[in-house]
């Protein structure tokens, strides 16, 4: 598969199990201080276990200054899109724009509909999703004077305001893996975010890219355009042969390889540990982009080659 030539960014997904809400908060503020890009909470607003999403990326944005953050994925059925618009462009605004939109379209239905939302089938999930992505897009342009209006199956805006414009380009990230999901991505959003765990192989990257570039360019839009991020997970000790189990140098190689060979440009780590995280933002990290580089400047034949 092609490198699409994407910068690489690498991130946490921050799932603790039995922390504190200050140890939440902690460990966002150790993926600061090590060096990662991104800060990422799931979000199950079903889960009474698990601090709200919404306030706690508000609260983590204004205890850190530097990283990125998003949820991953955000519950569309529990979050209608028009609020959702307003409620990502202004916290985009307030932490200077550190905010991303990772979006899912829903899957635990029992708990969705416990909490008050609508049961939908795996295809009116997917037209959902696509309608909101509309709203959200159409809230966000704020420089249109006319009044919003878009008439769809699941949600309707009848000429709302439009506004506030995120600080910066926000991206649009969908956790996909079926062909429907896969051809919106492409048709529709920023970037693609599936988890490792939930891939069958690595050959379902490359069929999934497939996907998303075929829709992309039947859309008009370029392929490229669209980054491929991946959920991971792995364990750092002794050499071994398995994927993202051994030391920090063998996980830079396979997580390079990954970027140049599968078009891979964003690796966030499902951590709950603190020297975890210090590990893959201090040392996989660097040494995953410096592999890049070198390899993309060799096949460019640029002077960069020879570092």
């Amino acid at each position: 598969m092609p490198d699409y030539g994407h910068d690489l960014l690498f991130g946490s997904f921050i799932t603790p199990s039995n922390a504190s809400p200050a140890q939440v908060v902690a460990l966002a503020q150790e993926s600061e201080a090590a060096g990662l890009d991104l800060a990422t909470f799931q979000d199950h607003p079903y889960q009474p276990a698990l601090l709200d999403t919404w306030t706690l990326l508000s609260y983590v944005a204004a205890r850190t200054e530097r990283i990125h953050l998003s949820g991953n994925v955000v519950n569309l059925p529990l979050r209608p899109p028009a609020t959702l618009a307003r409620a990502a462009a202004s916290l985009d605004l307030l932490s200077g724009g550190r905010f991303e939109l990772g979006l899912g379209a829903g899957g635990f239905w029992d708990a969705i509909e416990a909490m008050g939302g609508r049961r939908l089938t795996p295809g009116q999930a997917v037209d959902a999703l696509s309608e909101a992505i509309d709203v959200i897009r159409g809230v966000w342009d704020a420089g249109n004077r006319s009044l919003f209006r878009l008439e769809g199956t699941y949600y309707q805006v009848d000429g709302a305001k439009r506004g506030p414009a995120p600080a910066h380009d926000v991206g649009i990230w969908l956790g996909a893996y079926k062909p429907r999901m896969l051809r919106l991505t492409g048709a529709k959003a920023d970037g693609w975010l599936p988890s490792l765990p939930y891939l069958q192989s690595l050959d379902q990257i490359a069929e999934s890219n497939a996907i998303i570039d075929e829709a992309a360019a039947e859309a008009g839009r370029e392929p490229a355009a669209i980054r491929r991020l991946l959920n991971i997970t792995g364990r750092f000790g002794g050499s071994g042969d398995r994927l993202l189990s051994g030391p920090p140098a063998q996980w830079a190689e396979q997580l390079a390889v990954l970027a140049l060979e599968y078009g891979l440009s964003g690796y966030i780590l499902m951590a709950d540990e603190s020297a975890v995280i210090r590990t893959f933002g201090e040392e996989v990290a660097p040494a995953v982009r410096e592999l890049v580089a070198g390899e993309r400047a060799q096949r460019a034949g640029t002077p960069e080659a020879g570092r």
